[in-house]
């Protein structure tokens, strides 16, 4: 073989191992299952929506959401934490994912999932787990500490004792969250994260940022508004948010503004 025809042959192979490493790191690097989007449930065929409550459990302004909900027509129902709401973030997901199985069971076509606060860190995980982009058709957060909230974080660190299980899984860091991250939940059906700027739970508000989904402040749609974290599931501007989030259409905040006419 002649010099030229070897130095041909020797970057050929070359490019070809680069190309292998290149294919490779892009496997190695992916992770979560893949979407499937034939699986994906229709969009046109709503079923219940599903609530799922924060840190500690509490149920009031959540139904006061399911409430607003199903003036719309639609079914909701506020679901019940394991205990007090501050174990195992796994518990809760056990709980959502039974309901889940229960509406599915009962005919339902799919569900919407509504997180407030941590609940949505349960929504994300389930997704993450129990295959919830072939059973949930929309997910809506409220406030949810996406990346971890520094108040779990500083409560971890200088209150040990008082900071159980769930406060120490939703610390920047926890492995919960890491999961969260690599299973890239938010592009993996159509979610929206609504959050507050005046938020003193989930530190710092941004933390609902997810990528793939949805993202928007409630500031951006109602200039001024304060809303704390406890404020939002009973919030006018928020519900409005959620009924767009949970519409037939693909979630548009074009037009929203302040109040429940922010709502299609």
């Amino acid at each position: 073989m002649s010099p030229r025809r070897r130095l041909l042959v020797a970057i050929l192979a070359a490019l070809v191992l680069v190309a292998a490493v290149v294919v490779g790191a892009r496997v190695a690097g992916s992770s979560g299952p893949a979407v499937d989007v034939e699986a994906r449930p229709a969009q046109d065929r709503p079923g219940p929506v599903l609530l799922v409550p924060g840190y500690g459990g509490g149920r009031d302004s959540l139904l006061r959401l399911a409430d607003r909900i199903r003036a719309t027509g639609r079914d909701a129902q506020v679901l019940t934490l394991v205990g007090d709401g501050t174990g195992d973030l796994s518990a809760q997901v056990q709980v959502l994912d039974d309901a889940v199985d229960a509406a599915l069971a009962a005919g339902a076509p799919s569900v919407d999932v509504v997180g407030y606060s941590a609940g949505g860190v349960v929504a994300g995980l389930w997704v993450a787990r129990d295959d919830g982009a072939a059973k949930a058709r929309r997910i809506v957060t409220l406030g949810s500490p996406l990346n971890g909230t520094t108040l779990a974080a500083v409560a971890a660190a200088q209150a040990p004792d008082a900071c159980p299980t769930a406060c120490r899984q939703l610390a920047p860091g926890s492995a919960e969250l890491a999961e969260l991250a690599r299973a890239r939940v938010g592009s993996a059906l159509p979610w929206l994260s609504v959050w507050t700027g005046d938020d003193e739970t989930s530190t710092p508000p941004d933390t609902a940022n997810l990528p793939g989904a949805v993202d928007v402040p409630v500031q951006q749609v109602c200039p001024g508004a304060r809303v704390t974290h406890s404020g939002l599931p009973t919030d006018p501007t928020v519900a409005g948010l959620v009924l767009r989030g949970i519409a037939t259409q693909p979630i548009d905040l074009t037009g929203a503004g302040c109040g429940t006419a922010a709502a299609p």
